[in-house]
């Protein structure tokens, strides 16, 4: 009777996910092609791929899958924030996230399972459309077929990073020879490929980086307009995840070689090539006009397709639901006033009291709907990813250069001090990415990659890198359809 239940369950788990996978992408708005590309519905699979329009609309349909909620739009960035020590829960609500927050989810939370579920089933989109795409040739031009590849494959690579830092252990951990997740390059619309094993931490690194080489090489210089810079890749785009994937694996010359592309050698830090990226002078501006040149990709959202209620960035740290608000006690960044003053402009911009307990972090200033756009990566992250190369191969001066940058946007009377030796200039540069990229999916990641414990506030104890806990476990609904895992 187990077996059959077991059986059972596992045939209707595959069932599900084959559901999950559509031949037609959802449409849905990036940018204003929502307006371009209504949605069509019931549309034949070989009808899909007929014209130039309809090919258009596949793409768009890539970028929506990947900032659904339950993926970029909302649950990797909270996840990737709430089980260290910047942010306190208020609700225990497990819906949005309490058991990761306290280090208690298991293989059948289901919330952390829905991540990596659009993971894949995004993933799975874009390799259905380049198996598409090569079976109806001569439809588009050549060069926009290159393009749509390039961007199908930034797209897959900014998937499998996300996955990667879920539920594996760190490349610098061992060099990549820890157990990571399956590799999916093929096109499914069955339950008959589900058995694969995962492949090493090392190999999907590897996969990572040849979709972003062939997407800096297919993708273009400049999408015409600010709008489309921000809200679809372009070869700065690709530069740009580059730098972090190889940050994450500790090679840190290839971040220096790839950041060189798009920061200049020296101050003030621009682009040299392709859009012309540099920090916006005020930083509140970039949580609030989202069009800027420091805005190297964002995820935008209209009220047409928000990311769900209990997905929302300003749901859960500003005047929604105020799910998580700023930890004020240390090792809580917030409570540092020392490393961040009461002159930095992203303390008395971004952050609020709402009551003497809750101060909160106002980067997503929206109401309800919540229609904030996510930013993905921004041009402060590309140069403190720089900075922090530089430190680690000893060029101190252009380090320190560009971690002054960042902090005299925001606060243009402090001054760092000790900066005397690699080690205490990549400390500081560790701090302002606290500060800088608070909220933004970045500080578990950061422990991560230097093997760091977490320091969880849920949990009330440091996770070493030793605690099975660490990453998150590979999700039962996975384990129910794929027996090599």
């Amino acid at each position: 009777m187990k077996n059959i239940i077991h059986n059972s369950i596992r045939t209707l788990t595959s069932i599900a996910l084959i559901m999950l996978i559509p031949i037609i992408s959802i449409i849905s708005s990036c940018s204003d092609d929502f307006l371009r590309y209504p949605p069509e519905l019931n549309m034949p699979e070989e009808n899909a791929f007929e014209n130039p329009e309809r090919i258009a609309r596949q793409v768009v349909g890539l970028y929506a899958s990947a900032k659904a909620g339950q993926l970029f739009g909302g649950r990797y960035y909270i996840y990737s924030d709430i089980r260290g020590e910047e942010f306190e829960n208020r609700t225990a609500n497990t819906v949005t996230g309490f058991t990761t927050y306290m280090f208690t989810n298991t293989p059948n939370d289901t919330y952390i399972a829905g991540f990596w579920r659009f993971g894949y089933l995004t993933i799975n989109r874009v390799n259905k459309f380049l198996e598409d795409l090569g079976a109806n040739p001569d439809v588009i031009p050549a060069e926009v077929e290159t393009r749509y590849r390039a961007e199908a494959k930034f797209l897959r690579a900014l998937c499998y990073h996300g996955l990667i830092q879920l539920f594996a252990r760190p490349y610098t951990l061992d060099n990549g020879a820890s157990r990571g997740i399956p590799l999916r390059l093929q096109a499914e619309t069955s339950s008959a490929n589900n058995d694969l094993a995962p492949s090493s931490v090392a190999e999907i690194y590897a996969q990572i980086l040849s979709d972003l080489e062939e997407a800096e090489a297919g993708l273009a210089t400049d999408n015409g307009s600010a709008n489309e810079n921000t809200t679809r890749a372009h070869k700065n785009t690709a530069v740009a995840l580059k730098t972090r994937v190889l940050l994450h694996m500790g090679r840190y010359e290839d971040v220096i070689a790839e950041g060189n592309k798009i920061v200049s050698a020296e101050a003030p830090f621009t682009s040299p090539n392709n859009v012309a990226h540099t920090l916006q002078g005020n930083v509140v501006n970039v949580f609030r006009t989202y069009n800027t040149l420091e805005s190297v990709l964002s995820f935008p959202m209209a009220d047409t397709n928000a990311p769900g209620l209990q997905n929302q960035l300003g749901y859960y740290y500003n005047q929604g639901n105020i799910e998580y608000f700023l930890n004020q006690s240390a090792p809580g960044i917030y409570a540092n006033t020392v490393a961040w003053p009461a002159t930095d402009a992203r303390r008395t911009g971004l952050t609020t009291v709402n009551t003497p307990i809750l101060h909160l972090l106002t980067k997503w200033s929206g109401v309800s709907p919540f229609i904030d756009w996510v930013p993905v990566i921004r041009y402060a992250e590309v140069l403190l990813n720089v900075a922090e190369a530089e430190a680690e191969a000893g060029n101190l001066a252009r380090s320190i250069a560009l971690l002054q940058a960042v902090r005299s946007r925001s606060d243009a009377t402090y001054t760092f001090t000790g900066l005397n030796n690699p080690a205490n200039v990549v400390q500081a540069i560790l701090l302002e990415r606290r500060i800088e990229l608070l909220g933004e999916g970045f500080r578990i990641p950061d422990l991560q990659r230097r093997n760091d414990p977490i320091n969880s506030v849920g949990a009330g104890i440091a996770i070493p890198i030793t605690d099975s806990r660490y990453v998150f476990p590979i999700p039962t609904t996975e384990s129910l359809t794929n027996n090599d895992i």
